[in-house]
């Protein structure tokens, strides 16, 4: 009877320690489409990874605990597919290490390797911090029917003098290519140009609802749509997805020069 149910399946996860479960996917996959040169795109920026389910043996067989923070440089050629890092996180999880040191450097080394670029690998997780997100566009009243594909067209931006301002919102909502599962956001917008017109903005936002690609690609796609149709002098986009599998990615695309924002975690982290 259990088989027949979703939530009756059996998932085996790995046993030992194995490199070979991480999944690297080229960026190309995802900037090609949207007309960018994958060796020299318009943005810098980084994938931030919190791991909020690391276990490993220390040298006598006594089960360590720890979170950690990940960071992948987004000039790397590669991306990690999120459920392969979770594989591989897991595999971590019956294997003896010396020390804490050790476990941190081994992953380090593996995901520089899977990601083709050096990756920062430190335990811990910043704190929850509204603060920086700015002026929060959700209370917005306004009408919405389009829920994709994701249409530029919403956006404008007025003539008028330039403003320096930050509008958030919480309602970013893709689903996963893979797995076809909801992933959910908070997106913080950080601008200097044209003012963002408020209520074009959120309706490009939601028109994402329907939408399948990664998370790094999403908030690709939203600073290069912003870029193109708005044309700010500065910009930085943020997106800090919800927790799936006890991880969660932020991640963070600027115009050269624009400082990073403050590393924080959102309150549905």
């Amino acid at each position: 009877m259990t088989q027949e149910l979703p939530l009756g399946r059996h998932v085996d996860y790995p046993r030992e320690y194995d490199a070979a479960l991480l999944f690297p996917i080229a960026r190309a996959l995802g900037r090609d489409p949207l007309g960018l040169d994958a060796g020299a795109p318009p943005f810098v920026g980084e994938d931030r990874w919190h791991a909020y389910e690391l276990s490993w043996l220390d040298g006598r067989g006594k089960p360590c605990v720890a979170t950690a923070t990940i960071t992948v440089p987004a000039a790397s050629p590669r991306l990690i597919e999120s459920k392969s890092l979770k594989l591989y996180l897991n595999s971590f999880n019956a294997t003896r290490f010396a020390d804490a040191e050790a476990v941190r450097a081994r992953i380090a080394a593996d995901l520089s390797q899977a990601a083709g670029a050096g990756v920062a690998v430190a335990f811990g997780l910043p704190p929850v911090d509204a603060a920086a997100n700015g002026t929060d566009i959700d209370a917005l009243e306004i009408d919405i029917d389009d829920y994709g594909p994701p249409n530029p067209a919403h956006l404008r931006a007025d003539a008028g003098a330039p403003v320096e301002e930050t509008l958030s919102s919480a309602l970013l909502k893709s689903n996963c290519p893979v797995t076809g599962q909801p992933d959910w956001a908070r997106v913080r917008i950080a601008y200097r140009g044209p003012r963002l017109d408020r209520a074009g903005l959120l309706r490009y936002l939601v028109s994402f609802r329907d939408h399948a690609e990664f998370h790094e690609q999403c908030v690709e796609r939203i600073f290069v749509d912003l870029l193109r149709h708005a044309r700010p002098e500065a910009l930085s986009v943020e997106a800090r997805y919800t927790r799936r599998g006890g991880l969660d990615i932020n991640p963070w695309r600027a115009t050269p020069g624009h400082p990073r924002p403050p590393v924080g975690r959102d309150e549905r982290q």
